[in-house]
């Protein structure tokens, strides 16, 4: 695995929009791409809140046989403590999900794509790409 995904990046794809992140997943080879426990719950909470629960199930549903879902390690709980301390020293605090979701690309040393790049570029060391740009 190279890349985590983003839970914007993965209702990009289950959406089928934009055509760029289609285009660079294509060349990805298979394996590479996996999505941490935390971005599953927040996109199994976009279908509970949804209007269309039945189609964004089976959306889901689909969309998550495809991608490796990596559970969150107990052992990066230190690292978020550091990266949610230092980003509220600076004043450059990020959502809980988000840094959930930060800390767990950080400490497998994956690439977070995403296109909410200016909130996860607060995380140092955090490597980032966006495949919507």
């Amino acid at each position: 695995m190279r890349y985590m995904l983003d839970t914007n990046t993965c209702i990009n794809l289950i959406k089928n929009h934009p055509v760029s992140i289609q285009k660079k997943l294509s060349i990805v080879p298979v394996g590479e791409v996996a999505i941490s426990s935390i971005v599953s719950a927040e996109l199994w909470y976009g279908v509970a809140f949804s209007q269309k629960k039945k189609e964004n199930e089976a959306a889901l549903k689909e969309f998550l046989q495809y991608v490796e879902l990596v559970d969150w390690p107990h052992e990066a709980a230190p690292l978020y403590g550091q990266i949610r301390a230092e980003l509220r020293r600076k004043g450059k605090q990020i959502g809980a999900m988000d840094l959930l979701i930060a800390t767990h690309a950080l400490f497998l040393e994956k690439i977070l794509v995403t296109d909410n790049v200016k909130e996860f570029e607060r995380v140092r060391g955090l490597k980032v790409e966006n495949w919507v740009a």
